[in-house]
């Protein structure tokens, strides 16, 4: 038998990365951050801006989860944001209601939130456009949220497939959501220089006129093929 939850708990203490490494991953495609953590780390597909006028950005994870219909816990996470903290909120990927509008996304605004994220639905586009900050979300949907929990805040959730806990860093763009683990940013980063260099290169040859990778013509040459005309 599962003893009645709490309303909420909250875990407050988060190492956060110093502003100086989080600015090393602002304006990084996530393609390229993916490649730098062995071509994984994006969040679901689904999950993608809700304005696509407002899409790039980095921040820090402050961590919610959500109950089915309810977004008590990630109401709350406005309290203990930090200006540059990401709202990530994992609802298991509730699709019934929205659990973040205009007046969540204006007060996250107002906290200084780089975004929002969640694997639930949102509501409100144009509320949302209105506010400024990046909302991803998996769907749009009028349908509203209750604020009665149960929830966590600040625990380690899993969204769109990816476990997050909160001080990892988060950040978005047009091909969607990647995070990259507080523990592992210093090794993404030294990875991140190989993963330019590399593209750098490709750029170059591409422009050069390349039409097939050397992979291939170098497979087609070896014994590996074998050739029935």
């Amino acid at each position: 038998m599962i003893e009645d939850p709490r309303l909420l708990q909250i875990r407050r203490t988060i190492s956060r990365p110093a502003p100086d490494l989080l600015a090393r991953f602002a304006g990084v495609q996530t393609e390229h951050l993916a490649d730098a953590m062995d071509g994984r780390g994006a969040l679901d597909y689904a999950i993608k801006a809700a304005n696509p006028e407002r899409v790039s950005f980095v921040g820090s994870a402050v961590t919610c989860l959500c109950g089915p219909g309810d977004n008590l816990a990630l109401v709350t996470c406005l309290a203990f944001l930090r200006t540059g903290d990401v709202i990530v909120a994992a609802t298991d990927a509730f699709s019934g209601l929205a659990v973040v509008g205009r007046r969540v996304a204006g007060m996250a605004k107002n906290r200084g939130a780089a975004a929002i994220v969640t694997d639930g639905l949102a509501r409100d586009l144009a509320g949302i456009r209105a506010s400024g900050v990046p909302v991803f979300c998996r769907g749009i949907t009028p349908n509203s949220a209750n604020a009665s929990g149960p929830g966590t805040v600040g625990e380690p959730v899993v969204i769109g497939g990816v476990g997050v806990s909160s001080g990892d860093i988060v950040v978005g763009d047009e091909d969607g959501v990647i995070v990259v683990p507080f523990s592992r940013a210093a090794e993404v980063l030294v990875r991140l220089e190989a993963v330019r260099a590399r593209e750098a290169d490709l750029a170059a040859k591409l422009a050069a006129g390349l039409g097939v990778p050397r992979r291939v013509t170098e497979l087609l040459a070896s014994e590996q093929v074998r050739y029935r005309d």
